[in-house]
Formats: structure tokens, sequence, C-alpha cells
């Protein structure tokens, strides 16, 4: 059930880490490494420390950014040692590991993402992401190692897998098509004054956590962007259609 798992890498700074990540994932048979932005992965430090995952270095895939990187992904969870309004809904690894691997298990990509190693993933990475993780730690010194924590996830995945998971009920939806709706709404709602200009994130952060809960299948996606192009369309032409009732006395309904 681990095979559907990619482990993505955010502008990993250290090439010995990125080897380490490459080891932890062949000690728990995974393959699949992406990398967005920089990162070595051919110098001497990423190949001495990847051992024998060397094939994993091999086989990474870069990308230029996140939403690229989880394109095909229909789950998308995040990492995170910083609390904060935008990180308050993360969970423990082992809370949510059986319902990674069900909805993997019905064929779905998931992503597990891991931010740079000075600062983590910031609020832009986390709106990508449906579900937040937090490793439990001292609070003297939360922050781990990023192959520390990737092992520790894959961990709690591969203890998960030995347990018979509650399947997923639903099919969920490619991340890509879950970006393409949000798109629809940050405009429909800007031009309704839904959301304030200058931040529209603090709003749209929210309505991502909702929906990512709920999960999304693709014909939801295709009721919600159709819901979201109607009110686009209504803030910029409905008013023409009611002034112009208004004008010859129709009812507006």
């Amino acid at each position: 059930m681990l095979e559907n798992i990619r482990i993505v890498l955010v502008e990993p700074k250290g090439s010995g880490n990125i080897g380490s990540v490459a080891r932890a994932m062949k000690n728990m048979g995974l393959k699949d490494l992406a990398i967005v932005g920089g990162g070595r992965t051919k110098s001497f430090w990423a190949r001495a420390m990847a051992v024998h995952a060397k094939d994993i270095l091999q086989g990474v895939r870069r990308f230029a950014t996140l939403r690229e990187a989880v394109a095909d992904c229909g789950l998308v969870v995040g990492t995170t040692c910083r609390g904060g309004l935008y990180r308050d809904h993360s969970r423990p690894p082992r809370e949510v590991a059986q319902r990674i691997l069900s909805s993997s298990a019905r064929g779905a990509k998931c992503a597990l993402v891991f931010g740079p190693e000075d600062h983590g993933l910031s609020n832009r990475d986390l709106k990508h992401c449906q579900w937040l993780i937090t490793i439990p730690t001292h609070p003297d010194y939360p922050s781990l190692n990023i192959a520390q924590a990737v092992m520790i996830c894959l961990y709690e995945l591969s203890l998960a897998a030995l347990e018979k998971a509650p399947q997923e009920m639903i099919s969920r939806a490619p991340a890509e098509s879950v970006e393409r709706l949000f798109d629809s709404m940050r405009r429909s709602l800007l031009k309704i004054g839904f959301l304030d200009p200058q931040n529209p994130e603090h709003i749209l952060l929210a309505l991502r956590r909702i929906l990512g809960r709920a999960g999304l299948e693709e014909k939801d996606v295709r009721i919600l962007t159709g819901l979201f192009r109607q009110l686009e369309w209504y803030a910029a032409e409905g008013w023409k259609v009611i002034e112009e009732k208004q004008k010859k006395g129709l009812k507006i309904r």
C-alpha cells in the first residue's frame, strides 16, 4: 500500500539530507521522490548518504512549483513543527496513517510534503496541503532533521499497513483539478467582495481545510467550479440583467 506514496522535498538545502531521505525511502519500500526547486542529487554526499538507494536519486523528478509536483495526487499531506493560525489543525502521523493508506489503496497518489531544513513549509506551500502532520517532539527542540522526519512518517505508515485499514469511500480528485477550482473560487469571491483583496488567502486557507477534510471527487469539483463560475458571471454581468428588468418593471427572480 506504500507504492502510491510520493515524498516531495521543497527546496532542500543539503545534498546529504537528500541522500538520507532516499535511503529512508528504500528502507520502507518507496521509490517516488520529487524535488521542488534546488537540491543536488549527484554530489558525493548525496550518493554517500544514500548508500544502496542511489537508484532513487537517479529517478528523482524535479518540478518548478509544489503545485506541479502534486498535480496528479488525490491527497496532499504537509508536515510542520510550528504552530500558528494556519497550522493548528495538524495531527500526529499515527492518527492519520491509516486514512492516508486508505486513500492511496484506491489507486490515487498521496504526497507527503517536507519543507526546507531551515524553516519548513511556508504558508504559501500549505495551501496545497489538505492535511497537516506534526511529529510529537520535546518543546525545547521540536525541529527534526528532514530524513528523520521522513523515516518517522514512513515507519508509522508501515505499521498502519500491517493492520486492515478502513477503505475510504470516495475517489479523490487530482490535486490539479482542485487547484483549478480554487483559482475559480478566488476570482469569483474577490469579485463579489467576500475576500479581502489585501489578504485573500486568509479565508481561502480556511475553505481549503473545510473541503480537504470532506474530500472532493471529480463530480464535486465540477459542481463547485460551475457554481463559482456562475458567481463570477453574475458579479460581472448579472447586475446589468437586474437593472434592465427594473427599468422594464419586471419581477426579479
